[in-house]
Order: C-alpha cells, then sequence, then structure tokens
C-alpha cells in the first residue's frame, strides 16, 4: 500500500510539473502574440476549480494527469469569425512558435533541474569515472563465450573509442541480438571479439553477461556471524576468497554458495593493513526469504563518488547530459521502428508511475534525476510529426511556408483524425506493455 501511495502521488509530482511547464510555453507565447486563450488546464475532464481573468478560464479538472491549453480557432474544425486575435489569424512564424514554446519548455526544464541537482549534488557510481575494466563475466554469457576475462580493459565497442561504462551500458542496452565488435587490453595485450547482446528482463534490453570492476567495501557486518566473529569491519575491503581475487562484489555470494559450507580464507584491506581469516559459512535466510543460504554476515555497498559542482560546470555537464540523452532517444525509437529494438523497452504511465514512486521512496534527487529524464522525453516525442502532437502542427506550418498557402481544411481533418487514432494506438500499446511488465512473472507466457 505504501508503494502504490508512493507511486500515485511520485507521479502526480512528475507529470503534473511537466505538463505545467509545457502548457505555460504555449501559454505564455500565445499571449505574447495577442492570441486569445480560452482555457489554461491542469487537468482534463470536469473542472474542479478556476477562475477568469483577461478572458480565459485558469481551472484545475478532476483528471490530474495532464492538461491543455484552449486557443480561440486553434483546431482547423473549430468555428472562426476572422478575429485577429484567433490562432489562424496569426502569421505562420508566430504559430509556429507558440507550437514549438511546448516542447522547449520541457527540454529547457530537464537543462534547469539538472543543473540545479549538480549544482547540489553530482553522483555518478565509481566505476563510471576511469578506465572500463571488467570485473565479472557471467558463464555461459556472451562474453564468456568470446572469451574476455575479468581484469580485461575495454578500448573499443563498436565506433567507440576508450568508452566509459555509461557508454557500454547504454550501447549493449540498445543492441539486442546484434553483433558488436569489441577490443580489449590484457595486460598491455590487444584482444579483439565480437559480443552478441542477449534479451533480457521484461524491457528485452540487452546484456553481453560482463560487469564493471567493483570493489567489495563493506557497509555492515553482523556480530553473530561468521565474518563479525572473525573481526572484519564496516570499511574494510574484501580482496580474495580462497586465492581467488574479488573484481565485483555482487559476486561473493555466489563464491560463497559454490564452497556449500566449507571453510572459506578471506583476505580483506583495512586502510594500508592486509587481514587474512579462515571463516565457515553458515546456514542464514535474509529479508524474509523462505529458504536458507549460506552466508558469512557482510552486506556491501556500491562506492559513489559525490561532488558539488560550480553554476558554469553543472550548466555544462547538464548540456552534454541532455544532449546525449536526446541523441539516444533519437536511435532508441528508430531501432524500435527498425526492429532492431523491442518495444518492450517503452513505458506508459503506469511504468512512469512506478518509476516515480521507486525514485521518490530512494531520494528527492533521485526523484529530480527521472523528473528530468521524463521532461526531456516528452519535449523530443511532441516534436515528431505526428498531427495532434506539437510537431504534427510544425510539420503542417512548415510545409504551407513552403507552398505558400494554406493545406485544404478538409485534408487537415483527415490528417488530424489519423494522427489521433495512431496516437491512441501508441497509448494502448504503453498501458498494454506496462500491465504486462507488472503482472507476475509467471503469467507472461500467456500474453503476447
Amino acid at each position: 500500500m505504501y508503494n502504490f501511495a508512493t507511486s500515485i502521488i511520485g507521479v502526480m509530482i512528475v507529470l503534473g510539473i511537466m505538463v505545467f511547464i509545457h502548457e505555460l510555453g504555449h501559454f505564455l507565447a500565445a499571449k505574447y502574440f495577442g492570441i486569445r486563450v480560452e482555457t489554461f488546464s491542469i487537468g482534463f475532464g470536469k473542472r474542479l476549480w478556476g477562475f477568469e481573468r483577461g478572458g480565459t478560464d485558469y481551472r484545475l479538472s478532476v483528471l490530474p494527469f495532464g492538461g491543455y491549453v484552449k486557443m480561440s480557432g486553434e483546431n482547423p474544425d473549430d468555428p472562426t469569425s476572422g478575429a485577429p486575435d484567433e490562432f489562424q489569424m496569426k502569421p505562420r512564424w508566430q504559430r509556429f512558435i507558440v507550437a514549438i514554446m511546448g516542447p522547449a519548455m520541457n527540454i529547457v526544464l530537464s537543462i534547469v533541474l539538472l543543473t540545479g541537482l549538480y549544482m547540489f549534488r553530482y553522483q555518478k557510481p565509481a566505476y563510471a569515472e576511469g578506465p572500463a575494466v571488467i570485473g565479472y563475466i557471467a558463464p555461459d554469457s556472451s562474453a564468456s563465450k568470446a572469451g574476455l576475462l575479468p581484469g580485461d580493459r575495454i578500448t573499443r565497442l563498436d565506433e567507440m573509442e576508450n568508452p566509459g561504462w555509461t557508454d557500454i551500458e547504454i550501447e549493449v542496452a540498445s543492441s539486442a541480438n546484434q553483433t558488436l565488435t569489441v577490443a580489449v587490453d590484457r595486460d598491455g595485450a590487444a584482444v579483439n571479439a565480437t559480443v552478441v547482446p542477449q534479451p533480457t528482463g521484461r524491457s528485452q534490453i540487452g546484456d553481453v553477461g560482463w560487469a564493471p570492476r567493483m570493489s567489495a567495501k563493506i557497509q555492515a557486518v553482523e556480530a553473530d556471524l561468521p565474518a563479525g566473529l572473525a573481526g572484519m569491519q564496516a570499511g574494510d575491503v574484501l580482496t580474495e576468497i580462497n586465492g581467488q581475487t574479488v573484481t565485483y562484489w555482487p559476486a561473493v555470494s555466489e563464491l560463497v554458495q559454490k564452497n556449500q559450507g566449507q571453510p572459506l580464507q578471506i583476505t580483506y584491506a583495512r586502510g594500508t593493513e592486509m587481514i587474512t581469516a579462515q571463516m565457515t559459512p553458515v546456514p542464514s535466510k535474509v529479508n524474509g526469504e523462505s529458504e536458507s543460504r549460506w552466508r558469512i554476515g557482510v552486506q556491501f555497498t556500491n562506492e559513489v563518488i559525490n561532488r558539488q559542482l560550480s553554476f558554469s560546470a553543472a550548466l555544462g555537464e547538464s548540456l552534454t547530459t541532455n544532449k546525449k540523452f536526446a541523441l539516444l532517444i533519437f536511435e532508441f525509437l528508430g531501432k524500435i521502428f527498425s526492429n532492431e529494438l523491442s518495444p518492450r523497452t517503452l513505458e506508459g504511465p503506469i511504468g512512469i508511475a512506478r518509476l516515480s514512486g521507486a525514485a521518490l521512496r530512494q531520494s528527492f534527487a533521485d526523484l529530480i534525476s527521472l523528473m528530468a529524464a521524463i521532461s526531456l522525453n516528452l519535449g523530443i516525442f511532441n516534436l515528431l510529426p505526428i498531427p495532434v502532437l506539437d510537431g504534427g502542427m510544425i510539420l503542417m506550418l512548415l510545409i504551407e511556408g513552403t507552398i505558400r498557402r494554406d493545406l485544404n481544411l478538409k485534408l487537415k481533418e483527415r490528417v488530424t483524425q489519423v494522427g489521433f487514432a495512431f496516437l491512441m494506438l501508441i497509448a494502448v500499446f504503453t498501458i498494454y506493455n506496462d500491465i504486462v511488465k507488472s503482472l507476475p512473472e509467471r503469467f507472461e507466457k500467456f500474453l503476447p
């Protein structure tokens, strides 16, 4: 119930702010050019509360997931009187600016949010800074079959030279069932290989079975279990188990399980001191698990880098991040339409609510980061040349400007109807997609 409540609150915050900013862009541009705005609504449906000022009805409506600005004579089939303050009576360049200001405000919002966030906290995993060194290779994975090994440094992935882990993760995730060439440095020797990311999880994103090097820094020790009894402390770094170097802490549990309760020789670092101790795992349950598993009683932490950037540095990083992800959005859309990427990667309103709730439960900074990402997606989505969307109106204005005359009204109406139907199909699919991904895995086989 708590998760459900936070998801509802989170999505209302995220969508409420984004829709308000989007519609504010249209509204301010319309007012600037003297276009009569009949309604500025936060939400859809029945009017709950509001006031009228300057000929505009400012209202809150019953359905909070969206909003709209209604301009006089905006739609092709709206009755018009030819008054100079009607939308269709304004020059095309003014209508173009009114149309583009909504998506532009969403993109600006994303830049502003990330700039403010980076000035407060610029955070990234420690493994994301520096060279991309492999810390783990999953058995029977594409990376394993390609002969890659822990300790290899990735020097090239397809066209990317010396990529960081963030770029690698994105490239692999978006390349399911596609062959990628990879070059690694292994103790000074160059090794070339090919990997094929396999679609995994409910979103069917690509995975090759490698993971970055992540040191096994201990966050907490349970005093009554073997590690605590042997004297291990929070802050220690586990380096070896039975002589095998630990380069990826999530694999520690796998090593302990494989040993089946036999004594382990564990080496760990405490500052500059190296300590070796023998521990015998014991069966124990964790977090309400139904079955016991072998444990030594330690919890690890993901090491992160935290900084506070100056305004100029934060703005530069925000612009770089938004540019990178804007290009990725177009790349992902292209791969979905060309069937190179599963449409399961798309998130609809239920998915956004789930992500918003998770971010809100994590921290306010995570919610801001998610809001920036969704705002950028919303801005770019609205620029797509689909009738009903802002991009569709922009395209029609560009065509009319090129041919120097208005398109036939009936043609506009038909195109708008087709665009609306297409948009409804997308909405139905994304909601269906969200529902499928929300169901227990045992039900997935009954659904396409």
